[in-house]
């Protein structure tokens, strides 16, 4: 079974409601009916009721039907949603009539039923950039506890297995933090710890990545990472961690060796932690294209609950990808 498919028979078993709010755009519409379809959520599609039957009919498309339909303009909780909006937001200036107005916009409502408790996740973003996307998360959903900052994680399927875990490896942050510092690079090492644990199944083998191995070269650069180690296992003491390691360190076992020598990590990492967003950014690319890697994400990580943003350019498989996704990690948050 290979890395998709595990995801979405986990998902199958964890029965989660996942919000799909751009229900209008057809590849969401497409998307929702074939996770109703496999059966990988309760999927909850935001938008005109008839219109959204009707566009489905018109694409022949038989799940839609097993779906979840909320109208944003008119459904029994909209009044207690708008409660809510207030009672988060009016010490930030949110007035009554603003509250009204947004919580008829589909990427406010999905965050707020959500808050609510009316869904576990949402995955948004293929006919929307993602400061839209993310802006309503970040008022209403926000960070988990303990949690400053989100981050994004990509699993690289690499074609050798000797690599990370039989060839699977997490790698954050490439697509959020231009320059985490310390702490949040701590931050970032323990949530992708979770996402390598409830995404991908394995345990985490945590590297913090640098251009220097134990001391090796001195930098205030470095020493950032350091400090981002002891901070991690402050937060997670049972976390397997270790750094500074350079990349080949991290992941060749005779390289490991002799670097590093009696470290737990070096040479078998399978979650790699980067300094900051060129190197993370560079590094997946790079693999992605030279190793010829399936890079699957980003994976936003670090929310109270998850929101996942997609690319404008995603596949209908891309959204239903990310839909799996997305519900295991509400699975591994409630644990």
């Amino acid at each position: 079974m290979d890395f998709i498919e595990s995801v979405k028979e986990k998902a199958r078993k964890a029965h989660k409601r996942i919000v799909l709010p751009e229900a209008y755009e057809e590849r969401t519409l497409r998307a929702g009916d074939a996770m109703a379809g496999e059966k990988l959520a309760e999927v909850i599609l935001i938008g005109d009721p008839q219109q959204i039957r009707d566009h489905a009919a018109e694409l022949g498309l038989t799940h839609v039907s097993e779906c979840r339909i909320v109208d944003p303009k008119d459904h029994p909780k909209k009044e207690e949603y708008i409660e809510l909006m207030l009672k988060l937001r009016a010490h930030k200036g949110l007035t009554r009539e603003e509250a009204s107005k947004l919580i008829e916009d589909p990427l406010y409502l999905g965050p707020v039923m959500i808050k609510a408790g009316d869904a576990d996740g949402e995955v948004a973003g293929a006919n929307n950039p993602t400061g839209n996307v993310l802006r309503p998360a970040f008022q209403y959903v926000k960070t988990m506890p303990g949690i400053s900052v989100v981050s994004g994680a990509f699993f690289m399927i690499v074609p050798d297995k000797e690599f990370g875990e039989e060839g699977i490896m997490v790698f954050a942050d490439c697509a959020v933090n231009p320059e985490p510092d310390a702490a949040q690079l701590a931050e970032i090492a323990v949530t992708s710890a979770r996402t390598a644990l409830h995404i991908g199944g394995f345990e985490p083998r945590v590297a913090m990545l640098s251009f220097s191995t134990k001391g090796s070269a001195a930098h205030e650069s470095v020493d950032k990472v350091t400090e981002a180690l002891e901070k991690a296992r402050e937060m997670d003491p049972d976390l397997a961690i270790d750094g500074e390691l350079q990349a080949d360190a991290a992941i060749i076992p005779a390289v490991g060796a002799k670097k590093a020598p009696g470290s737990p990590i070096a040479g078998k990492a399978n979650v790699l932690i980067f300094p900051d967003l060129n190197s993370g950014n560079i590094a997946y690319k790079l693999v992605q294209r030279l190793a010829h890697a399936q890079a699957i994400g980003p994976v936003l990580q670090g929310m109270a609950a998850p929101i996942n943003d997609l690319s404008r350019g995603c596949s209908v498989e891309d959204i239903v990808n990310l839909g799996a996704i997305t519900v295991n990690q509400a699975a591994g948050i409630n644990i």
